[in-house]
C-alpha cells in the first residue's frame, strides 16, 4: 500500500507514520507533505498514491484546497484536532477521520475501512460541496474562554483579552491586556486549532498573536516583518519570512 501523509505538525506525522508501519508492515510512506502548496507540487511530480492521510488545517490553508489545485481523488483519511459538525459533511466523501491525537485502533479500524471498500474508491468532491465544508469550517465555534492555575485558585480568562500567546521553556503562556502571563494546559500547536484564525496568526514558531495587540507593521530585514505588540518586546515579534505573504493576506481579511 502506497500512502501519503500531509500534515503540518512533524512529532504527529512521525507518530501517524509509526502507526501505520506497526499495523501495515507492507506499507510504504511514499511522502509527507506539510503545507497544501508543497503537497500540491508533490501530486503534480509523483504518482498518485493508493491512499492519503490529510491533516484539515496546514500552515497556508485548509487541505481541501489540494482538490481545488489538482485533479487529485484518491482516497483519503482527513485527520483533524477537533469534532465538529462540519466533518459530518465531508465524511461521505471519504475513507474515514481520526481524531488527534490519533489512537491506533481507530487508525486500525479506517485502514480496514480502506480495505474493505472496492477499488478504486474515489472522493467525489465538487465545488459545492467545498465550498460547504469550508463554510462550515469558518463557522468553527472557536474557544472563547481558558481555565487557567493561579496557585491553589483556577480563573477564567477570556480569549478576547488574551493580546498573544506564546511558547517558553515548554510551556504554553497567554499574555493579557493587563499585562499579566497565564500558563496553559495545552501546546500552542493546539492553541492555534482552537481560536478564531480571523483575529488570531501564528507569526512564527513561539508566537501566535491577536489582531488587536499590533499596533504597526515595519519591514524588516530578510524580507521579514517587524511587529509592534501591545505588553511585548519589539525584537521578539518577528514575522517568519515564509509567513509573510500569508499574513499580509490575513491582515486584509483573507483568511
Amino acid at each position: 500500500m502506497k500512502i501519503l501523509i500531509v500534515e503540518d505538525e512533524p512529532l504527529a506525522a512521525a507518530q501517524l507514520a509509526a502507526h501505520i508501519s506497526a499495523l501495515q508492515p507492507e506499507a510504504q510512506i511514499l511522502a509527507v507533505c506539510d503545507t497544501v502548496k508543497a503537497t500540491v507540487a508533490w501530486l503534480q511530480n509523483n504518482e498518485a498514491p493508493e491512499l492519503a492521510f490529510f491533516d484539515i488545517q496546514l500552515g497556508d490553508g485548509l487541505s481541501f484546497e489540494i482538490f481545488e489545485q489538482t485533479s487529485f481523488n484518491q482516497p483519503v483519511i482527513f485527520t483533524t484536532a477537533y469534532d465538529d459538525y462540519a466533518i459530518r459533511a465531508f465524511k461521505v466523501n471519504s475513507v474515514d477521520y481520526l481524531l488527534k491525537p490519533i489512537e491506533r485502533t481507530e487508525l486500525k479500524k479506517a485502514l480496514d475501512k480502506f480495505e474493505q471498500l472496492a477499488k478504486p474508491v474515489r472522493s467525489s468532491f465538487t465545488p459545492d460541496i467545498l465550498h460547504e465544508v469550508m463554510a462550515s469550517l469558518k463557522k468553527k465555534n472557536y474557544k472563547e474562554r481558558f481555565l487557567v492555575k493561579v496557585g491553589t485558585h483556577l480563573r477564567v480568562i477570556e480569549t478576547t483579552d488574551v493580546l498573544y500567546f506564546y511558547s517558553f521553556e515548554k510551556g504554553t503562556y497567554a499574555k493579557l491586556s493587563d499585562g499579566k502571563d497565564y500558563l496553559l494546559d495545552q501546546s500552542l500547536e493546539l492553541v492555534e486549532t482552537m481560536v478564531d484564525p480571523n483575529q488570531f496568526f501564528r507569526i512564527n514558531r513561539k508566537y501566535l498573536v491577536a489582531l488587536k495587540s499590533i499596533s504597526d507593521v515595519i519591514a524588516y530585514s530578510n524580507s521579514r516583518l517587524k511587529l509592534k505588540v501591545q505588553q511585548g518586546n519589539d525584537d521578539d515579534f518577528l514575522v517568519a519570512r515564509e509567513k509573510v505573504k500569508s499574513f499580509k493576506s490575513w491582515l486584509e481579511g483573507e483568511v
